[in-house]
């Protein structure tokens, strides 16, 4: 499981350092893609096969389906860690993103968010403020 939440930088060639703890469970690889509310996804190649799985189970004649193929699929990067425990984010990831220099990557179960430092502020705020509204939606 992945869980936490980490302040890093993007250096001059747009890699990041994925903090340690996460290494282990990337260190047979990892894939980077869009993500929703603003992110990016760094799913390992496990768990994105699990994603993989199940999106190609759904109705190619759904256009919901096809959409959310396409966001998944079509930016998806497979990636390696370097000796330093670094990734290279692409350039058009980081666009989507709109990560600047300072980012937040967050680990959610299965995988790792990496936000902009100021977008990942206003979605917490915003979240913070719906919490109780959204664990009763949710029944939790």
């Amino acid at each position: 499981m992945l869980i936490g939440e980490y302040s890093y930088s993007l250096d001059d060639k747009g890699r990041i350092a994925i903090p340690t703890k996460f290494r282990a469970a990337l260190s047979e690889g990892l894939v980077i893609t869009r993500g929703l509310d603003g992110c990016l996804f760094i799913y390992p190649k496990k768990e994105w096969q699990k994603l993989v799985e199940k999106i190609s189970t759904m109705p190619l004649s759904k256009e919901k389906a096809r959409a959310f193929a396409r966001l998944m699929m079509a930016g998806a990067m497979d990636f390696m860690l370097d000796r330093q425990g670094r990734v290279v984010i692409p350039g058009y990831l980081r666009e989507y993103a709109k990560l600047k220099k300072e980012l937040v990557i967050t680990g959610v179960l299965d995988r790792l968010e990496i936000w902009d430092t100021k977008l990942w502020a206003e979605y917490k705020k915003k979240t913070d403020s719906e919490a109780s509204s959204i664990a009763e939606d949710l029944e939790i």
